[in-house]
């Protein structure tokens, strides 16, 4: 995939493409799902988890930033470099939470109790799940007045800069500013959490 077309179909997705999302997904997928099961050495995370499971909750969390304007992507392989982080801190987080819990795998529960997939279509791979308008919506909905107004100038195509300077802060501050509320909205919505 050429920059050119990386940053076309991130800007698809930003304008809420399901197609753009769905070629990205059917680029990315196989690679982030490798990357997960690589780090799933832990047997008992490996009976409350599966890989796919993992790769929805890392696509969702990546669909909903990117329609939020957190990334400036600009090639394939930095694309690809951070759906493997996403994915590696993901593994990290569910190995955590297993150990932390010391879980007794005959009392778990399903994971069909997570608010990605209550928007999420179930019964489809993770290739159907997002840039999904009701999941955006969602996030939307929880940000506040002015985290919401910022996610609508990064949509719109402006950068950092130029958002900083309209609200007489520095870029970093708005970027940061925005990623904490999406960190927030998306622990909220199960997004980014072990379910569980």
């Amino acid at each position: 995939m050429s920059q050119t077309t990386v940053r076309e179909l991130l800007e698809r997705v930003r304008q809420g493409d399901s197609a753009a999302a769905e070629e990205l997904v059917r680029t990315y997928e196989p690679e982030v799902r490798r990357a997960i099961r690589v780090r799933m050495t832990d047997a008992r995370m490996r009976r409350l988890v599966d890989s796919i499971d993992i790769c929805q909750s890392v696509l969702a969390g990546f669909f909903v930033r990117t329609a939020a304007g957190q990334y400036d992507i600009q090639t394939p392989e930095e694309l690809l470099k951070l759906l493997v982080t996403m994915a590696r801190n993901r593994v990290i987080d569910w190995a955590r939470r297993t150990q932390a819990d010391r879980r007794d795998g005959r009392r778990d529960v399903s994971l069909d109790d997570g608010g990605a997939d209550q928007v999420a279509a179930k019964e489809s791979g993770p290739g159907s799940v997002l840039v999904n308008r009701e999941l955006i919506e969602l996030v939307r909905n929880r940000l506040k007045p002015d985290e919401l107004a910022v996610m609508q100038q990064r949509a719109d195509g402006l950068g950092w800069s130029e958002i900083g300077q309209s609200l007489g802060e520095q870029p970093n501050s708005v970027r940061m500013r925005l990623t904490r509320a999406l960190d927030r909205v998306a622990a909220e919505l199960g997004l980014e959490q072990s379910h569980g």
